[in-house]
């Protein structure tokens, strides 16, 4: 999938276009002393005036934006009407800097338009605007309407109703009912000056200037001050994306558990990244929750360590190696195996044929040797070119790093990428008849996408088979504030496929030797609660090991400002038959401005 970066220059370009699209003109414009702001905004998401030119609607200008391509100000009506479904506010598209300043009384004549950020394919909703304006001013320093207080009391619990059917699942035609859903009284507030307090943060600062937090610091919180995703139909209403209209620079730099303290003020905005957008002219002053990154347990002489991290896109030319070689070593304890994932090749994202990840993979063994960790061996097998998704040109691929001098590996020679590795009975034992090997290469579940690495492992004298994971992705997938309720998970019907055959290979394990040991780990894109997941254990030949620990602990990555599972480790019945095992979430990325990866990395503990 496209990098954020490129998706929003790409949204950008969008916004342009869109906003200064044709227009169905009235014969006349409607005038001031029968349309106001509220009459534009309407009861729906949709404003009855869509596609109509409007004349000389008033408003107080409560904040400008000057930069990228969506130029505009936010105009409020400072005598509202006294229905709460109607919002008071609306953005006015100006495509270059605006002339006014905030305090002006300005009446506007332009064209209503319904903006769809990322366009009509995503399932956005969209945000009403008012282009090609003409602004007259009218006065100037007048004071700006007080701010909406959003809070805990002011946020209903229920999250969306449920989609039109006969308009196919989208919300848009529906009447808003803010007192009952979440997205409803966000919409009715669209344009709005509006402000959280004391706000915790849940999702930390990104390179765009933006944090995510929670009006409703108890709603299924997390040991650490997050806020976790574990349901689909329980889903966090307090969550709201933070901008700034200041410099940058100046933004603060926030991680998980700490505070906007203070008040946080401006206009509400939706945008394609995150919805419903508090664009803050005024931000709170940031009160660090002294968050500090995990370390896993030393695994014991007699225990084996199995650890899966995705190392995002790594590539020599990428300045991380000596951060993840760090953590690797001290965070996670130097474990005995690691499955790497979004290994990329050699020269990265460059598309030029190179599929070999042989200098990656050694920078980062030397990277470990030289943070006092062991002499790394690898196994991995060269996708064919361009054909594993990811970033184009990358060739990302998943990697089993082992350390000799605690566990060996059982090289078997076949397995190449587009050879289907399968299960034999040797001495009445289970055997993979090539070692490392790739699950069915040529089935159409794994197009563009990453093919799962199986290998044998010996670990004092007991054999352990490990397959290495990377799912498909959710892009493509409807977002949380999607028109369409709820959302359409289209990346499911592919990761649902994957999920079968890695399924399908670890039963032909298991029917050879009942009690074999199968750890199938990596990052699997989906949720503990997932229908993926339940795919992936199938019948009992795999069980999810995070969902050996509390509730509150198990998430791997945080988006939007869910704390969620990516990221998973399933182990066979002989593993946790036993209950000799542990499992540890070592959360030293996710919910860090600086993190080096936006996964945190898994580690199981047992004794084969």
């Amino acid at each position: 999938m496209p990098s954020k970066s490129s998706a929003r220059l790409a949204a950008l370009t969008v916004a342009a276009v869109c906003s200064a699209a044709s227009t169905v003109a009235l014969t006349a414009p409607a005038h001031a002393d029968t349309v106001r702001i509220h009459d534009i905004q309407g009861t729906t998401r949709i404003s009855p005036y869509a596609g109509q030119k409007v004349a000389d609607v008033p408003g107080i200008v409560t904040a400008t934006r000057t930069y990228g391509s969506s130029r505009g100000f936010w105009l409020q009506d400072p005598n509202p009407d006294d229905d709460p479904a109607t919002s008071e506010g609306v953005f006015v598209f100006t495509s270059s800097t605006p002339k006014v300043a905030v305090g002006d009384s300005v009446t506007v004549t332009g064209t209503v338009s319904e903006y769809v950020p990322g366009g009509a394919s995503s399932g956005n909703q969209s945000l009403t605007e008012i282009t090609k304006p003409t602004v007259t001013t009218v006065s100037t320093g007048n004071v700006v309407p007080a701010p909406v207080v959003i809070n805990a009391k002011s946020v209903p619990a229920r999250y969306a109703p449920a989609g039109d059917t006969a308009a196919n699942g989208s919300v848009n035609g529906l009447p808003l009912q803010p007192a009952t859903y979440a997205l409803d009284y966000y919409e009715s507030l669209e344009g709005m000056n509006v402000q959280v307090a004391g706000a915790r943060v849940v999702t930390a600062t990104d390179p765009y200037a933006e944090l995510w937090v929670t009006v409703k610091p108890h709603e299924h919180p997390t040991r650490r001050g997050g806020t976790l995703y574990g349901s689909y139909t329980a889903q966090n209403t307090g969550r709201l994306q933070i901008q700034s209209l200041g410099a940058v620079a100046d933004f603060p730099k926030a991680n998980v558990g700490d505070t906007l303290t203070g008040t946080t003020t401006g206009a509400l905005d939706f945008n394609q990244f995150g919805g419903y957008t508090l664009v803050a002219g005024q931000l709170g002053t940031l009160k660090s929750g002294g968050l500090q990154r995990e370390t896993t347990k030393k695994q014991s002489r007699g225990e084996l360590a199995l650890a899966t991290y995705n190392v995002e896109n790594l590539d020599p030319s990428d300045t991380t190696f000596a951060a993840h070689a760090a953590a690797i070593v001290n965070n996670l304890q130097s474990p005995d195996i690691v499955s790497l994932e979004e290994i990329q090749d050699n020269d990265g994202a460059t598309d030029d044929g190179v599929v070999d990840a042989s200098t990656t993979v050694n920078k980062l063994i030397d990277a470990i040797v030289a943070a006092g960790g062991p002499k790394y061996d690898w196994r991995s097998i060269n996708p064919v070119n361009d054909q594993d998704g990811g970033e184009p040109g990358g060739n990302i691929r998943q990697v089993f790093l082992f350390n000799p001098e605690r566990v060996s590996f059982v090289d078997r020679a076949g397995g190449d990428s587009t050879t289907a590795v399968g299960v034999t009975k040797v001495h009445g034992k289970a055997q993979l008849t090539a070692s490392p090997g790739r699950i069915d290469p040529a089935d159409d579940a794994w197009k563009s996408s990453r093919k799962p690495l199986a290998g044998e492992f010996v670990f004092r004298g007991r054999t352990v088979f490990v397959i290495a994971n990377h799912l498909n992705s959710k892009g493509g997938d409807q977002g949380l504030t999607a028109q369409y309720q709820p959302p359409v998970r289209s990346s499911e019907t592919q990761r649902h496929a994957q999920a079968t055959l890695v399924n399908a290979f670890v039963k032909s394990i298991l029917d050879v030797q009942k009690n074999a040991d199968v750890v199938a780990l990596g990052d699997m894109n989906d949720f503990d609660f997932s229908d993926t997941a339940k795919i992936l254990e199938g019948d009992g030949e795999l069980w999810s090991a995070i969902k050996s620990l509390p509730k509150s602990e198990r998430y791997t990555y945080d988006y939007q400002g869910n704390e969620q599972v990516l990221d998973q480790i399933l182990i066979s019945p002989s593993i946790r038959r036993d209950c000799d095992f542990e499992y540890d979430s070592v959360h030293i990325n996710s919910e860090f401005n600086d993190q080096i990866s936006d996964h945190d990395p898994q580690v199981l503990r047992f004794r084969p």
